[in-house]
């Protein structure tokens, strides 16, 4: 039902390239010219800007692009009630989440889903990203949320969100008045870090590495096993963290943590839907197709 003219548009102007968007539409780069140009023509519009093989959105394609977003996303939502009508949708899904994903991301999209299939049982396992991946390898969840990928050949891992990792302490802390420090400056910080086996901590580690700072030149205050405990002993300390940025909120909404910026250095990670290799689970299909639908926020 949806005029197939739409989505062309909508995937040249993610790509920004008419070459990759005929190879994602299966079909040839004149047919995707040809498509934008009836368009462009029905509209009265040009929309894009072209400089030899670059182009880009003009003032107008952004327009359509906003709009095109969301039709897009009611037509995904059609497609996908509509086909719930006709499965009964029961039984029990398991999902493991990791600490952060569990406490800051999940809750709202679970409760949607409990709403739109109240005969589905759900029960969520919270632990650090290495045990949620060792319990859907042992078949103890159906799937799991995660922060970072360790890339085991067993488990296959799809983004689901961006997140950003930023270093913070209390407001009240005498040396926060400095809003930047240097990557070096970092030896010299008393920090605090989540578990061994937290995804938190492998991307943390990951970072400092290819920015040329190894972990171990850096001085650890103190180690805990959640973001929440953390937060209570930065405020309670001259201590600093790397915390999701989605975990404080709140405290920076308050003004009792502040964020301090680090030259050279900036952590980005994905929040991933990890499944067995190879699983066709139905549930977890609805579970994963749910979380897609909901242009996802932290």
């Amino acid at each position: 039902m949806l005029d197939f003219r739409l989505k062309v548009f909508y995937i040249v102007a993610k790509r920004l390239n008419f070459t990759k968007a005929a190879e994602e539409l299966f079909i040839t780069q004149p047919a995707v010219s040809k498509h934008i140009h009836e368009i462009e023509s029905f509209y009265q519009s040009k929309l894009f800007e072209r400089n030899g093989t670059r182009i880009k959105l003009t003032p107008a394609g952004e327009i359509l692009l906003g709009y095109a977003e969301e039709i897009l996303t009611i037509h995904r939502n059609i497609e996908f009630d509509l086909a719930a009508l006709t499965k009964d949708i029961r039984g029990v899904l398991k999902i493991g989440a990791s600490t952060t994903v569990a406490q800051y991301f999940l809750p709202k999209y679970l409760a949607s889903f409990k709403r739109k299939f109240p005969d589905l049982k759900i029960t969520l396992f919270v632990n650090n990203t290495e045990q949620v991946e060792n319990l859907l390898l042992e078949n103890k969840v159906n799937l799991g949320i995660v922060e970072g990928q360790t890339k085991r050949k067993d488990i296959k891992y799809t983004p689901l969100v961006k997140d950003e990792i930023v270093l913070c302490t209390s407001a009240a802390n005498p040396s926060s008045k400095k809003a930047t420090f240097a990557l070096k400056d970092l030896q010299q910080l008393p920090l605090v870090m989540r578990e061994s086996g937290s995804g938190t901590r492998e991307v943390i580690i990951a970072a400092l590495k290819k920015a040329g700072l190894p972990f171990s030149a850096l001085n650890i205050d103190m180690e805990f096993e959640s973001t929440e405990s953390i937060k209570s002993y930065l405020l309670n300390s001259n201590s600093y963290a790397f915390l999701s940025v989605a975990s404080i909120f709140k405290e920076l909404k308050s003004g009792e943590l502040k964020i301090v910026d680090i030259k050279e250095l900036e952590i980005e990670r994905y929040f991933y839907c990890v499944v067995q290799q190879g699983d066709t689970h139905f549930l977890n299909e609805v579970f994963f197709k749910h979380l897609s639908l909901h242009n996802l926020k932290l």
